[in-house]
């Protein structure tokens, strides 16, 4: 069942389906499958599916979860899903190896904290006190390869002056912290602050040391990009009213989320509205073409090619735009266009 919306957004969204009504349509029925992680940063999926927003663009999404970027990364690969929203390193890794995949656009940014225990705290306090640590992480996880670009900066050699573990999932390791099989954990949030409740402590964010990284990134194959454009297009319009409805409703955003996210809803409203998670839906070229650049010196892909032509603005920006002109006296989409032309020129 689909939650109800206030009486405040029932009145936006009849306004906002009169001015789809002259609007390109997407094709009618669109069916779409899209992959997400179930962590707070991708409230906009959630408030978008239970609100009705990508019903109002004439698509109909299933959310399909998956534990980590690495799988989910495999299962668009393979064909099952349309759109996997995963950490930007899942998708780099990949067109590394020669998958014709194309970034579209974002759904947040930085987010990831490396924890550790009480006892060991004390003793780190930045990446070079992990020399000689085991350390777990997420396979393909966003701060995994912040980890290891950061690792590089201060002349640590991943592969030698420490060991990595990749796992599952951000529970397992927590879980590899609280047992000590690990001195520290790298996780995304709202896991971070599950790992605070259960007594470990955050020593290191991710933004602290790659201050505004990407994180998930919209991505498609080539070909859907190519062949249906406009369906794209409405996907992104009902990411960017989502975004700036959580904005602006606070209880109703957090009611989505706890649908898809099995924590407790103060954690959860802790977790998206932190000043460590960026919610940009902007494709962010200057980011992402950073954040590539940083996996090359890490060695953590084997690519000299340039990052910049699998990453595709023209359905963000065409989405941005009309929303844009249609609704000339709010400022959020003026602020958004500012936004664009600093990342994306």
């Amino acid at each position: 069942m689909r939650l109800d919306p206030s009486p405040f957004f029932r009145t936006a969204l009849r306004a906002a389906m009169a001015t789809f009504l002259l609007c390109p349509a997407a094709r009618a029925g669109d069916s779409l499958k899209v992959g997400y992680l179930p962590v707070t940063g991708h409230a906009k999926f959630f408030v978008a599916k239970e609100y009705g927003l990508f019903a109002q663009q004439g698509l109909d999404v299933e959310l399909i979860e998956f534990t980590n970027s690495a799988d989910g990364l495999a299962a668009l690969r393979a064909g099952k899903l349309d759109l996997g929203a995963f950490g930007t390193t899942a998708p780099l890794v990949h067109i590394a190896k020669g998958a014709n995949l194309r970034i579209i656009g974002g759904v947040m940014g930085e987010d990831a904290a490396i924890v550790t225990t009480a006892a060991n705290a004390g003793g780190i306090r930045s990446v070079s006190d992990l020399k000689g640590k085991k350390v777990a992480t997420v396979r393909l996880a966003t701060g995994d390869a912040v980890l290891r670009g950061a690792l590089e900066k201060v002349h640590i050699n991943w592969k030698k002056d420490l060991q990595i573990f990749e796992l599952k999932s951000p529970p397992a390791v927590i879980e590899a912290v609280k047992s000590g099989q690990v001195d520290a954990g790298v996780v995304w949030g709202p896991f971070d602050l599950r790992a605070e409740q259960e007594g470990l402590k955050v020593v290191i964010h991710s933004k602290d040391l790659a201050p505004g990284h990407p994180c998930c990134r919209l991505t498609v194959d080539e070909k859907s990009l190519t062949s249906h454009p406009d369906t794209w297009e409405h996907f992104i319009r009902a990411i960017l009213l989502a975004e700036k409805y959580t904005r602006d409703h606070h209880p109703e955003t957090i009611a989505a989320i706890a649908k898809y996210v099995k924590l407790d809803p103060a954690l959860l409203e802790k977790g998206y509205y932190s000043q460590y998670l960026d919610q940009s839906s902007d494709p962010n070229v200057k980011g992402v073409s950073d954040f590539w650049a940083t996996m090359q010196a890490s060695e953590f892909v084997d690519s000299r090619q340039p990052i910049r032509p699998f990453i595709d603005t023209t359905v963000y920006k065409k989405a941005l735009d009309t929303l844009a002109r249609e609704n000339p006296r709010e400022p959020y989409w003026k602020n958004l266009q500012k936004v664009f032309a600093q990342r994306d020129s």
